[in-house]
């Protein structure tokens, strides 16, 4: 799991922006039925976020993150990955999230992925207008690396410590189809994340070099997996530093 049940995304709110937010349903192409929380900027931009959770789903901090995205004035969307097994809602800290997990498919993500990327579009109604990306964390950071293959014209994808090499399922390795890639990176990790060595990043970084992928992957030396939190103080300036390169890489790659 990637962050406690207490956890905040470490960015304050800002005081009175005229952000709506609220749980809605989304049907993927093979009928899945799935909740998601979509927050909405007063102003909204070019600029579309779709959130990938880690392994719990849509957790209260996923939510609370599509907030922070719309007062920056990004259009945000969270989604769950559950609804073929448990059914419709967020997550609480009580959900047993591991079984439903097992059950999850790279064709079932893929689906509710493309899914997600239609809301953040309109449904179809404005295709080349919106600049979507994507960003997730651990779980959802291997998918937000892979999402970049799957042909849906993402303005680029941002994955917090998703482990970028080995089995996971049937998800692919990010760095063995960095060649399928159409869209730029921004890798953020831990130097003090044991699950993802330096060897990792360095094999990831190579694959991408290698395939012409536009990328920047950045590891902050002493930060810990889940080291994007509120409480954790100590790697407050990581954080930050962290929010700052998502803005500015969403700020190059779709012209806002």
């Amino acid at each position: 799991m990637c962050f406690d049940a207490d956890s905040q995304p470490p960015i304050i709110p800002i005081a009175g922006a005229a952000v709506d937010g609220a749980l809605i349903t989304l049907t993927a192409a093979d009928g899945n039925e799935f909740s998601a929380f979509h927050a909405v900027p007063g102003v909204s931009g070019r600029a579309r976020m779709l959130i990938l959770p880690d392994v719990r789903g849509l957790f209260r901090y996923y939510e609370e993150l599509a907030l922070r995205f719309a007062e920056a004035g990004i259009e945000a969307l969270a989604i769950d990955y559950f609804g073929r097994t448990a059914g419709l809602g967020a997550r609480t800290a009580e959900f047993d999230y591991m079984p439903h997990v097992a059950q999850t498919t790279w064709s079932g993500l893929s689906a509710d992925i493309r899914a997600g990327v239609a809301q953040l579009r309109g449904a179809g109604k404005a295709t080349h207008e919106a600049a979507v990306f994507t960003v997730g964390f651990c779980f959802g950071g291997r998918l937000a690396f892979d999402s970049g293959a799957l042909g849906l014209g993402l303005a680029g994808a941002i994955g917090f410590y998703g482990v970028p090499i080995g089995a996971r399922g049937d998800i692919p390795a990010p760095v063995d189809i960095a060649s399928e890639l159409t869209s730029p990176v921004l890798g953020l990790f831990g130097g003090a994340d044991e699950a993802i060595p330096e060897t990792s990043t360095a094999a990831y970084e190579a694959a991408l070099t290698d395939a012409g992928v536009p990328h920047d992957l950045v590891t902050y030396p002493d930060a810990p997996h889940s080291f994007f939190d509120r409480k954790a103080e100590q790697h407050a300036d990581a954080s930050a530093d962290a929010w700052h390169r998502i803005l500015d890489f969403v700020a190059r790659h779709s012209g806002a």
